[in-house]
């Protein structure tokens, strides 16, 4: 498939750079799916990979061919693997005026609050983020690619660092010796649950689509 359009179910352009970046010389042309007009799809399941190929589905038949999506957020052994999919809105929906950036800032210090105050007294405080990558080369493809990456640490009592974002500040990578939000980008990018995710991805393209 010389010169494959992917579509990316996101409208994230920071999302699109990593993953243009991390899919580097394949022979592909990411695309958002807002670029073509396409609109967010709804993310009503359990698991990460049902959200991802619901998503990557949406956007395959809206383009009329082939997409990629991914699912994302924090697992905690402790909580049986909550906050999950509902990572994003583990507190609720929290109103909140401003730039859209503010209100991010708020959600996550409420879902922060939340997860900390669910492990309280808790000892096990292993847990990780998961990236869940699907790709289809059209909406009917019987044979989906999926790559899950994990990046494995455990939660703080406190958050610690003022970089990233969501739950960075609370999860320690002990072989770094810092939180994810202590981290630079270009380090948290080389390490994250998306570069593991997409590293295997690109395999999956390479070997599968023969790209």
């Amino acid at each position: 498939m010389p010169g494959l359009r992917l579509v990316l179910a996101s409208n994230n352009a920071k999302k699109l750079s990593e993953l243009q970046a991390l899919l580097g010389d394949l022979a592909v042309t990411l695309v958002t799916q807002g670029s073509l007009g396409i609109a967010e799809a709804e993310e009503p399941h359990a698991t990460f990979i049902e959200n991802a190929l619901a998503k990557a589905r949406h956007a395959a038949v809206a383009a009329g061919g082939a997409a990629i999506a991914d699912d994302s957020g924090l697992c905690v052994d402790a909580l049986g693997g909550a906050p999950g999919v509902i990572s994003a809105h583990y507190a609720g929906v929290v109103p909140a005026n401003g730039e859209r950036e503010t209100r991010r800032r708020v959600q996550d210090a409420a879902n922060n609050a939340r997860l900390l105050d669910a492990l309280r007294g808790i000892s096990d405080r292993r847990a990780y983020f998961i990236c869940t990558l699907v790709a289809v080369r059209h909406f009917q493809d019987p044979q989906p690619l999926v790559a899950v990456g994990r990046w494995r640490g455990e939660i703080r009592d406190a958050p610690h660092g003022n970089l990233g974002f969501g739950y960075d500040p609370l999860l320690y990578i002990a072989e770094l010796g810092c939180t994810v939000a202590e981290l630079d980008e270009a380090t948290k990018n080389r390490h994250s649950h998306r570069a593991r995710a997409t590293a295997q991805m690109r395999a999956l393209l390479q070997d599968v689509w023969r790209l």
